[in-house]
């Protein structure tokens, strides 16, 4: 009978660890994402002189909120001001040298 807990503890704690695991890459995939919009929008506002009604129309009508393009462009100051390693003036230039989205990792046990 123990030796039957022990194993359903064991198969649970798997299933627990995948649930973790794939919450993780979630959050690390939204926070990529936010950071390239985030590059995107500055670039349109601060580079191309757009104003954010502007660079708001050109993402679509009901995509983003003035207050999201504000939250999304501090996120990115707040990155560089940080010091993350280099990576500053990494899609400055163009909004298309930011790196593709990549997909979720198989993570459920067997």
């Amino acid at each position: 009978m123990r030796r039957e807990q022990a194993k359903r503890e064991r198969r649970f704690a798997k299933w627990g660890e995948a649930v973790a695991v794939a919450l993780a890459e979630r959050d690390a995939m939204v926070s990529d994402c936010e950071q390239r919009a985030g590059r995107a929008l500055r670039f349109l506002i601060e580079e191309a002189g757009l104003s954010t009604q502007e660079a708001l129309a050109w993402c679509g009508d009901d995509a983003l909120t003035g207050r999201e393009v504000y939250r999304l462009i501090r996120g990115i100051a707040d990155e560089d001001e940080g010091g993350t390693g280099g990576d500053e003036d990494q899609g400055k230039d163009s909004p298309a040298d930011a790196p593709a989205p990549m997909g979720p990792a198989e993570c459920l046990p067997e």
